[in-house]
């Protein structure tokens, strides 16, 4: 919701694939929510993957071009690392933020200082 909100926006349907499990057969049918307890944080409804395992690799396919300028930090969650991936090699072309990025600009009125 907060990295990805064109699934609750545009109504945006995405297919994606478990990347170490690509020759297992999609049995499962599951659905892929965010971390915000909202309702309509929602990435994937219903999509068919092999059964899912801890520490599995989900690859979300197409998800648009503007993920990151529509981006927020809803409930004060930081923003991810953007990844290009291209011919095989895997580019990190924006850095993950961090906690101290979220709070650079919040001011404590002097008042209210201990």
């Amino acid at each position: 919701m907060s990295d990805n909100p064109r699934p609750i926006t545009y109504e945006s349907v995405y297919s994606a694939v478990i990347a170490n499990r690509m020759t297992m057969a999609a049995t499962a049918t599951v659905t892929v929510a965010g971390k915000h307890c909202e309702s309509g944080d929602v990435l994937l409804k219903d999509v068919q993957l092999p059964p899912c395992q801890p520490e599995d690799i989900l690859v979300v396919f197409g998800t648009g071009a503007y993920n990151y300028s529509m981006a927020s930090n809803y409930n004060r969650l930081p923003r991810p690392a953007a990844v290009l991936v291209s011919e095989g090699e895997a580019h990190l072309i924006i850095r993950r933020e961090t906690y101290q990025d979220l709070i650079r600009q919040d001011c404590l009125p002097r008042s209210l200082e201990s």
